[in-house]
């Protein structure tokens, strides 16, 4: 409801109603609200109130409705849905908090309250008690469940780092990185405690995990230097929190000193105690890794090079026990020795052998007796070859005969093989002759027909035929 200014005590626009017996004027109920709205907000314009949270509720609206409590009494109030995004931290009943803002009533219900316009947990110990709650309903839904680490990459191209861009911190990481192994770093600048923060630290972890392409880092520092608790609540926050486990790069967190700890430290896949801390275990040593390799080729030389002294020491020693080559040869050559004086003696033996041999051969054939053996074979020689000149066939055509032979060169010796064949062959004395086998009667041999003369021109072989 808006405020009625009022120029003096009486609201303009107003007719007090007369009254009988009484001379004051009658205010109505929502003149007497507006004033009550008026000096309790110019009194109480600026408060600072420490209290219990009790009877939290968020509306749909994203306004925040709570009371304020302590031992003897209790203070409502609200926190509109701008401030409320602001807010740091959850409220949750039972955390005791100091609310900053101005007291203002509410005349729909004849009440007061305080319109919180900043909130923050009073006391460490409440801050410790609302970070041991926030811990618990976050670890319950597995969010530091070691299964979510990712692995660190032992040599990353890039680095991407999440902190302040004034300020040690930084300038540690990066001397650090050069000292070590010198890489390409990106730096996303945010603030690292205050109001907004923890909106900033969680956009900025959330735009690297975005992130696509080359100049994508492989490994992500979120770091900040030390301080008390108020100092790191950012990382506290579960907008944060939630931002670093959901993150696809691995994380190292590096918030405060050794002794410090938040719960970015629990959702990130490395914690290191401190921001150069976390450049080391980034990055290798790059002279180490130098070294290293230097290290390892040698060993490699070594593992190729012993094989092959193994083998010569062995090669020498088998070489060492293996015999010598003339006594390995020597049973051979005494072998070859004997078989040579073997064969020496059973030549001499043999020549031997076939001298005597020769010689009882030679006493039987003398002179004489060769000499008559060969006149007798001499002699039985020449009966065959006059036998074989008498039995030639062809001899008698010397003498006039003629010797038939059929067409395979066998000698007709009969007329009916005669008139079995087309063709004769007739052998003279001085050549050879053939003839057809005519169709005339067959003629007894005893009783041969009488010659014909022959007619002109035709051969005496073929007249003696017909």
């Amino acid at each position: 409801m808006p405020n009625s200014p009022y120029p003096d005590d009486q609201p303009a626009g107003l007719v007090a109603k007369e009254v009988v017996g009484d001379n004051a004027a009658a205010l109505s109920v929502s003149e007497i609200s507006a004033a009550l709205k008026r000096m309790v907000e110019d009194r109480f314009g600026f408060v600072r109130v420490r209290g219990e949270i009790t009877g939290f509720k968020r509306a749909a609206s994203g306004h925040l409705y709570l009371g304020l409590k302590d031992e003897n009494a209790r203070l409502d109030a609200v926190m509109w849905r701008g401030t409320a995004g602001r807010l740091p931290f959850v409220p949750e009943d039972g955390l005791e908090v100091i609310a900053t803002g101005k007291l203002t009533t509410y005349p729909g219900r004849s009440n007061y309250q305080l319109v919180i316009e900043r909130m923050e947990v009073a006391g460490e110990g409440a801050l410790l008690a609302l970070l041991a709650k926030t811990k618990a309903r976050l670890e319950a839904e597995g969010l530091f469940a070691p299964a979510r680490k990712q692995p660190i990459p032992f040599l990353p191209r890039t680095i991407g780092v999440v902190t302040s861009p004034t300020g040690a911190v930084i300038r540690d990481i990066l001397h650090r990185l050069s000292d070590r192994f010198p890489v390409r770093v990106l730096v996303w600048p945010v603030l690292v405690q205050g109001q907004g923060a923890a909106v900033q630290i969680a956009a900025a972890v959330r735009g690297f995990s975005a992130m696509t392409g080359p100049d994508r880092p492989d490994t992500l520092i979120v770091a900040r230097g030390g301080g008390s608790i108020e100092d790191l609540w950012g990382f506290n926050e579960e907008e944060v929190v939630r931002a670093i486990a959901d993150c696809t790069i691995p994380v190292i967190s590096a918030v405060g000193h050794e002794t410090d700890t938040t719960l970015a430290d629990f959702a990130a896949d490395l914690r290191a105690p401190t921001p150069t801390a976390a450049a080391e275990l980034a990055v290798p040593v790059r002279s180490e890794l130098i070294n290293q390799i230097g290290e390892l080729a040698l060993r490699k030389r070594r593992a190729v090079q012993r094989p092959l002294q193994l083998g010569r020491e062995r090669l020498a020693a088998r070489a060492e026990r293996m015999p010598q080559p003339q006594t390995l040869l020597s049973p051979y050559a005494q072998r070859l020795d004997d078989q040579a004086e073997r064969l020496r003696r059973g030549l001499t033996d043999r020549t031997q052998l076939a001298r005597g041999e020769l010689q009882r051969v030679a006493g039987r054939l003398s002179l004489p007796l060769v000499t008559a053996r060969a006149g007798q074979a001499r002699g039985r020689l020449d009966g065959l070859a006059r036998l074989f000149v008498s039995l030639d066939p062809d001899r008698v055509l010397q003498r006039g005969y003629v010797r038939v032979t059929d067409g395979a060169g066998r000698t007709v010796m009969s007329q009916g093989a005669a008139a079995g064949e087309t063709a004769l062959t007739l052998h003279f004395r001085d050549g050879a002759l053939g003839v057809a086998v005519g169709d005339a009667p067959p003629t007894s041999p005893r009783n041969p027909p009488r010659p014909k003369s022959p007619p002109p021109g035709a051969s005496e072989a073929q007249g003696k035929l017909l």
